[in-house]
């Protein structure tokens, strides 16, 4: 925990809000009292074995309240999951992981089609990120260093349909294949406008 606290510290002077909690129900209770207190209209995601791990996507559409942009809806055709991941943009509350979080306060992504990012950037008036212990790393090369040897591999693995060299070697190979999932690399220095971000770090392993 006390990385942890040590890495919000940071973020928070980066105008980032924080919590830290001990596991992925205390995630729960905090996200969730998040999208009570915003009372979202429209609320979406990207996705994430983090926060899918917290429980807060089965919560998300058993609620009438808002209207849930669900992007990952297997019985969707792939153009219309991608078509509902563009509305998102538009979202009022925006809910994804993050790959790499660095102890000098930065956040840390590499997309395939950006579809998480982008709503992180720009778009959502709130949005809400989840990760735990093993995702803080010193820098931005130990960032990159872990997103090319860890997250991107495992998450090809995710996926058997893709041809990559990395899912055959486990290890980025900077390829050029057509199945490739690192096209869009994205770094937030700081938050703005302040507290538009909310981090929530939890002291767990979790994800890629």
């Amino acid at each position: 925990m006390e990385k942890l606290l040590a890495c919000a510290a940071t973020l928070r002077r980066h105008h980032f809000e924080v919590d830290t909690v001990h596991d992925t129900a205390e995630a729960f209770a905090i996200i969730r009292e998040i999208i009570e207190a915003e009372a979202p209209k429209i609320v979406s995601f990207g996705d994430s074995k983090t926060m899918r791990k917290t429980g807060i996507i089965d919560w998300l559409r058993e609620n009438g309240d808002w209207t849930l942009l669900d992007g990952f809806d297997a019985s969707m055709s792939r153009p219309e999951r991608l078509e509902i991941r563009r509305q998102a943009l538009m979202s009022d509350l925006f809910i994804t992981g993050i790959n790499a979080v660095t102890e000098e306060g930065t956040l840390h992504w590499l997309d395939m089609v950006g579809n998480r990012i982008a709503p992180v950037a720009f778009g959502p008036r709130k949005v809400i990120l989840v990760a735990g212990r093993n995702k803080i790393v010193a820098n931005r090369d130990e960032a990159e260093e872990r997103i090319r040897r860890i997250a991107a591999p495992q998450n090809i693995a995710r996926h058997p349909g893709f041809r990559t060299p990395c899912a055959k070697t486990g290890v980025c190979m900077d390829c050029n294949s057509p199945d490739r999932i690192c096209n869009t690399r994205m770094e937030m220095l700081r938050c703005y406008p302040a507290g538009r971000i909310r981090v929530i770090l939890i002291d767990q392993e979790l994800g890629l």
